[in-house]
Parts: structure tokens; C-alpha cells; sequence
């Protein structure tokens, strides 16, 4: 049984704003963190945070058990964009 909650899978969203105007910012949802960024970067983390989350919802999934593609998918539709490369 100890065996079974240690294996379990587990997965969260890290948003780190790099932009600044002068105020600490952190967020915390269901599964996400989003930390730094001025009022309107951090604004668009939240957003896309809680889209991904309803996004989830819909399809009757968990973010620790949506496949890479399938994240990739929700991520393109909640407006986000893959990085060259990778």
C-alpha cells in the first residue's frame, strides 16, 4: 500500500515571470504556480493557468495523466507557443 502513493504520478504547472515592475507576485492554483512578472505578464499566467485547467476538466483528465502531446494540444489552444526545438 506505502508502495502505491509513493509511485503515484504527480505533475504541476511552474509559470516564472521575468519582466518587473517593482511588485512580488505569486499565484497558486490547482496544480499550478506562478511566480514574478509585472501586473500584465502575470496576468496572462493566471489565464492561461486556469484555461489549461478547464481545458483538462472537459476532457475528464488530470494533469499528471494527460500525455505530453495531448498537453502540447491544450497548450496551443489555451494560446501558448512551443519554443524552436523543443
Amino acid at each position: 500500500m506505502a508502495n502505491a502513493k509513493k509511485n503515484k504520478r504527480q505533475a504541476a504547472l511552474l509559470g516564472i515571470g521575468f519582466d518587473s515592475d517593482g511588485h512580488k507576485r505569486i499565484t497558486k492554483g490547482d496544480n499550478f504556480m506562478l511566480v514574478g512578472g509585472s501586473a500584465n505578464t502575470h496576468e496572462q499566467m493566471t489565464e492561461k493557468a486556469i484555461k489549461i485547467n478547464e481545458k483538462l476538466k472537459a476532457r475528464g483528465k488530470q494533469l499528471e495523466t494527460v500525455s505530453k502531446e495531448e498537453f502540447d494540444d491544450i497548450a496551443h489552444e489555451v494560446g501558448l507557443k512551443k519554443m524552436p526545438g523543443k
